[in-house]
């Protein structure tokens, strides 16, 4: 009977050992992967449009009561990228009736833009010098942040839903001239 009780413990301990190494391996901790460290963003792959914004789809959003220009989006051109970027075209109108096109992307998360490039002659040139940006708030030609803060971000989230930004752009719903507010045009408090 002594030897089986010590094969029977000799098992049991193996096993327990066993159990123990499998439990480890999988923790973050041991493995050298923190669940609460800060997540590096990595940018997916951004491609110019191939044709100019869309005369009908282009939708006007108010940006605030000092700047002299219009802007407008072009509503086929937003898309929401599973690396948390939306990408959209813009075209701010001058006072003297000339229009700029340019291609871009908002992050919510770090509440950054960036110009990926301009339409020169009806063909979208990339901008070399792309890099991210953070968001002016307190100029005049403030769109990006009447965007994110309007459309494209639901406070520090990005806006997953095509139907709930197609319906934050409404000029009649549209809170971009507000403080940041999700979707919704609820401020954070």
């Amino acid at each position: 009977m002594n030897i089986s009780f010590r094969k029977i413990s000799g098992y049991t301990i193996s096993i327990c050992i066993t159990s123990t190494l499998i439990a480890c391996a999988g923790d973050p901790m041991e493995s050298g992967l923190d669940p609460y460290a800060p997540m590096v963003f990595k940018e997916g792959v951004t491609t110019m449009p191939l044709n100019p914004p869309n005369p009908g789809t282009l939708i006007p959003f108010y940006v605030s009561e000092t700047t002299i220009f219009k802007f407008a989006v072009d509503t086929d051109s937003i898309s929401i990228g599973k690396d948390g970027v939306t990408r959209y075209i813009v075209v701010m109108t001058n006072p003297s009736g000339e229009k700029q096109a340019q291609y871009e992307g908002i992050r919510c998360d770090s509440f950054q833009w960036r110009l990926y490039g301009t339409l020169e002659n009806n063909v979208w040139r990339e901008n070399p010098l792309s890099s991210w940006r953070a968001i002016p708030t307190v100029v005049p030609n403030r769109y990006q942040a009447a965007l994110a803060q309007g459309a494209f971000c639901n406070f520090t989230s990005q806006e997953k839903n095509m139907a709930t930004i197609q319906k934050s752009l409404n000029p009649n719903n549209f809170t971009g001239g507000t403080q940041p507010s999700n979707s919704f045009g609820i401020i954070a408090n």
